[in-house]
């Protein structure tokens, strides 16, 4: 079942991105907490998630937000995106980013955004077969503070 996240899962939410995180090669990186996550998905609503549920367990999520170009106007961009690896295969992975899609159409964005580490074939594998557009030419810019 997926279903928005609402306050409470930012528990869950907050290890499936540890669990992200590890994946990534980059444990120590993680510095938000559940608390923070949810103030910000509840409270100030700077960011919106939906969750995939399986026999009552949180067991995936997409987190995005609305963002701006200036050459398109109002577009969506998918933070993050993460199904538990036992899970994978299942299909679950698919109903959260054809949800995300589905709220972006919604919302009439003119694009929808995202990033993919380019060693993780298994995830650029998976946008190929929804036919997204990987653009090798973008390098990402990024400013970290305290």
């Amino acid at each position: 079942m997926i279903r928005p996240a609402r306050k409470g899962d930012e528990t869950s939410i907050m290890e499936l991105i540890h669990g992200l995180a590890l994946y990534e090669k980059a444990p120590e990186q993680v510095v938000n907490t559940a608390t923070d996550l949810g103030i910000h998905l509840f409270e100030e609503k700077i960011c919106e998630a939906i969750v995939a549920e399986k026999d009552g367990q949180i067991v995936g999520f997409a987190l995005y937000y609305t963002n701006y170009s200036t050459w398109k106007g109002k577009c969506l961009y998918l933070e993050d995106f993460y199904v538990l690896p036992e899970l994978r295969g299942e299909g679950i992975g698919s109903m959260l980013f054809d949800e995300v899609v589905e709220i972006a159409r919604k919302r009439g964005v003119k694009r929808m955004d995202w990033q993919v580490l380019e060693w993780n074939e298994p995830a650029i594998n998976f946008y190929k077969k929804k036919e997204a557009v990987l653009d090798p030419e973008w390098m990402n810019g990024r400013l970290f503070f305290d």
